[in-house]
């Protein structure tokens, strides 16, 4: 276990009878660590912020290790590909945070279209000055339209949270979704979008998915929020175009080369910045956990996790 979690979220692996083995202190173990530990353990349940190397895994295979339970729906931070040419078993945690990364998310598209963060700041610093009738003029939420960019289980949280919001929501995906308002082409939906939030998992492909080009698309009173993966946009185009004045806000949870940020983030205007805690609620990180330990409970037993990670 590389880092702690709530309690209940490793019953079931107590329950089992396992051992749990885990940092005294919740401090993240260094790759070489991890690397010394798995020979000497079933498996191994880990967070997105554990690279997983495959020199990691070629050392728990050469001893104990049979599995890797990413406590995540992503999984770019594991050696997927290594891990199966090795016999080992990989799961995630999909489902269990979909409502949670969703409620957060719409947060963001509310702070981001209303420009909260700029207010509030106005108010602690003491620079404003009473009620003005021109003063932090933002934009509406009800009537614009929500461009989601990946329209998966947290995609479709988002959207039902748009609506009741009286958005009109459209969604682009590679393949046809077969849903209402599906847009073929990326750069029609961001010029077709007043809030473009961002749900796609970081692949080779989605890298930088949102660059100057898409950036170009955007209107002067346009929104993006992302709370996938921080690589899948370009943050200093992103960046430039705020400052250019090419699009009104972001809003953003996870940054490329978290935890440290690109400076030029820190000081972009108007934007709402989180330290990547979409899932961040007790009960959700605790079924995160729980669901991590049945993966691992499964395959231990001999059995198939329903979250395993195929392919």
């Amino acid at each position: 276990m590389t880092r702690h979690v709530p309690p209940g979220g490793l019953d079931p692996l107590v329950e089992a009878g396992h051992e749990i083995v885990s940092s005294e202190n919740d401090a993240p173990y260094s790759p070489d660590e991890l690397r010394d530990l798995a020979p000497g353990v079933d498996a191994i349940i880990s967070m997105l912020t554990d690279q997983i190397t495959g020199e990691i895994l070629q050392a728990g295979a050469s001893g104990l290790l049979k599995v890797v339970a990413n406590a995540a729906v992503g999984y770019d931070n594991v050696d997927v590909a290594s891990a199966h040419r090795l016999g080992l078993s990989v799961c995630n945690t999909p489902g269990v945070l979909d409502q949670t990364t969703a409620d957060l998310t719409f947060l963001l598209i509310l702070a981001t279209r209303r420009q909260t963060s700029t207010a509030e700041a106005d108010l602690r610093d003491g620079t404003w000055k009473g009620w003005g009738f021109l003063d932090h003029l933002a934009h509406d939420i009800h009537g614009a339209t929500l461009g989601l960019v990946g329209y998966g289980r947290i995609g479709q949280e988002v959207a039902r949270r748009a609506e009741g919001f009286g958005m009109t929501v459209l969604h682009h995906t590679r393949t046809p979704t077969g849903h209402p308002g599906y847009v073929a082409s990326l750069l029609s939906l961001i010029e077709q979008s007043d809030v473009l939030s961002v749900h796609v998992p970081l692949t080779p492909e989605t890298h930088h998915l949102i660059g100057p080009e898409e950036f170009a698309m955007f209107h002067p009173t346009s929104t993006l929020v992302n709370t996938s993966r921080g690589p899948v946009i370009d943050e200093d185009a992103l960046v430039d175009a705020l400052e250019a004045g090419k699009l009104f806000g972001a809003g953003l949870d996870v940054f490329d080369g978290e935890p440290a940020i690109n400076p030029r983030i820190l000081t972009a205007p108007r934007t709402v910045l989180l330290p990547h805690i979409g899932s961040a609620t007790v009960e959700t990180r605790m079924n995160m956990a729980r669901l991590a330990s049945q993966g691992v409970c499964a395959v231990l037993a001999g059995q198939t996790p329903i979250n395993i990670v195929l392919g």
